[in-house]
Order: structure tokens, then C-alpha cells, then sequence
């Protein structure tokens, strides 16, 4: 018997464990009781968990494949705090176990490409957060075996979650910042990335998790607009635009990140390998 634990039941890893086979334990954490019962319902063992309720005795049991997408707050990374020493204790059940990191680690480059051997230096708080917790994770498979990855994960879109659903809203904006831009992935390739390395695990290794065109948003956001027919928002300079603080760290961060050893060590063909593809995808889907 196969069974994933998801320290997060958030949007990507309910997409991973929507692409599991049916025959699949799944269980993991949750932040209200309102999702919990709703995760109940539709078959996942689920359990409420933050840093000050760790999870129950015997909740970790029988786990095969582990993800942990939460992210890291102010005192550190809470599924590593409250739980290393019970993924020690099942570190030899344990056939894969995921860390979903981020891009971010590397910093700003200038707008230069990066791979997974780049030093890390993150240009804020949070990024540190995420080099301190790969670091945990990195530990727990050195010290303990649990055969960790690591996944730096690009900026995600996919269902519900594009600039076409910012458009809808009418909450699209297009920052005017000459020369930026970022790395994303769809959903789907995230999980098909995902997928790939559980059927091939190779502890300790880390992997990008990203398309093959690094693009602004603004032109993402443009392609977008043309695909629904709507005129895309004005252009606004950077310095002038009404970003939050969160939102403005982002464009702190100007790189293009590599993707090969997706593709070499993993096997993975990229569903759409760039966001053109993503996005006239979703545009597709929405009108069935």
C-alpha cells in the first residue's frame, strides 16, 4: 500500500493527490475545521495542524510519500519543529519525501540564468526562511535517511489561479519595470514534475521547477487579455505602482532560472513550456 501525507492540503498538493491512483492512502494537514470536514468528505484523512497543535500520535503511520509545501514563519519551519524527530522514527517506511522551496533562493541575478548549483542569496526575510529550511530538510535526510528533495518551485498558475482569473475580477495590473522578469510553471507540470521524481527518488537532490520562458508579467498579462478579448490595464511604472509590500518584494528579484535537469534526470516533458500554452490551455478548459 502507497500513502502521501501533504503537511498543506493547498493548491498543489491537492493537485498532486487528485493525479494519484485510486488506489492511494492520502492524508494531511489543514488550518480550519471547515476544510477538514470538507477533506473528510472527500476521502483524505484529515488533520488540523499549525505550530502550536502538532499533529496526534500516530498520524505520520503507514506513511510512504511525504510533501510539505507549508512555508516557513517568523521562529523557523513549523513542520521541522514540531515533527523532525517523528519523520526520523519513519525515515526507513519512507520512499520519497518532497520539499516544495522556491525560486527565490537564488535572488536577484540581474536578469541572468540559474540552475541548482547557483549559491544561494535571497534578497529578503523570506527568502532566508526558505534557504534555513531546505537546510532542515537537507538534514533530516544526512542525519536521519529520510529521503528528502528538494522542489524551487517558479511562480505557479493554473485553474483559478492566472492573470485570466485577475482579469475576470477586474484586479489585473501591469507594472512597467524595463528589463524584469520572472519564472513560472503550470500546475499541471508542477505535478507531473512531482509524479516523476516519486517514481524515481533520488534523496538529497534538488530540482527548478519552472518553463522554459522567463517573461514579464506584464506581457504575460497583455497574451492574456488578447486570449478573453479585453483590453489589457494600463501600463504603470514601477515606481509609481500600488503594489503591496509582499507584491513589490517580488520585483526585488530579476532572473531566468534553468530547467534541464528536470528533463534530463526526470524525464519530464513540460505540458507547456511556456506561458502562452498555459494559458490558452486554461482559456480552453474554462469554456467547456
Amino acid at each position: 500500500m502507497s500513502k502521501l501525507f501533504c503537511f498543506g492540503l493547498g493548491y498543489s498538493a491537492l493537485a498532486l493527490t487528485a493525479d494519484l491512483p485510486d488506489d492511494w492512502v492520502v492524508a494531511g494537514t489543514c488550518t480550519t475545521p471547515e476544510k477538514q470536514a470538507a477533506l473528510r468528505d472527500a476521502g483524505i484523512e484529515a488533520h488540523l495542524f499549525h505550530r502550536e497543535q502538532p499533529l496526534p500520535a500516530g498520524a505520520l503511520a503507514g506513511t510512504t510519500h511525504l510533501l510539505a509545501s507549508i512555508p516557513p514563519d517568523d521562529f523557523g519551519d513549523p513542520v521541522l519543529d514540531a515533527h523532525a524527530a517523528d519523520l526520523a522514527a519513519i525515515a526507513k517506511g519512507l520512499r520519497w519525501a518532497g520539499y516544495l522551496s522556491t525560486t527565490g533562493v537564488y535572488g536577484d541575478r540581474g536578469g541572468a540564468w540559474v540552475d541548482e548549483t547557483a549559491d544561494l542569496t535571497p534578497s529578503g526575510t523570506r527568502g532566508w526562511r526558505r534557504v534555513k529550511s531546505e537546510a532542515g530538510w537537507f538534514m533530516l535526510f544526512t542525519e536521519s535517511g529520510v529521503p528528502s528533495h528538494i522542489f524551487r518551485v517558479a511562480g505557479i498558475y493554473g485553474p483559478n489561479r492566472s492573470p485570466l482569473d485577475q482579469l475576470r475580477a477586474g484586479t489585473a495590473h501591469r507594472v512597467d519595470k524595463p528589463g524584469q522578469v520572472f519564472s513560472r510553471v503550470h500546475l499541471d507540470d508542477l505535478v507531473a514534475v512531482l509524479r516523476a521524481s516519486m517514481d524515481k527518488p533520488n534523496p538529497g537532490r534538488v530540482y527548478n521547477v519552472c518553463d522554459d520562458e522567463p517573461a514579464s508579467p506584464a506581457a504575460v498579462t497583455a497574451f492574456a487579455a488578447n486570449l478573453l478579448g479585453v483590453p489589457p490595464p494600463p501600463l504603470v511604472p514601477f515606481a509609481e505602482a500600488k503594489l503591496s509590500e509582499v507584491a513589490r518584494s517580488f520585483y526585488d528579484d530579476n532572473k531566468r532560472v534553468r530547467n534541464d535537469r528536470i528533463k534530463t534526470e526526470l524525464g519530464v516533458s513540460l505540458l507547456y513550456p511556456d506561458y502562452r500554452g498555459g494559458l490558452a490551455a486554461l482559456v480552453k478548459e474554462s469554456s467547456v
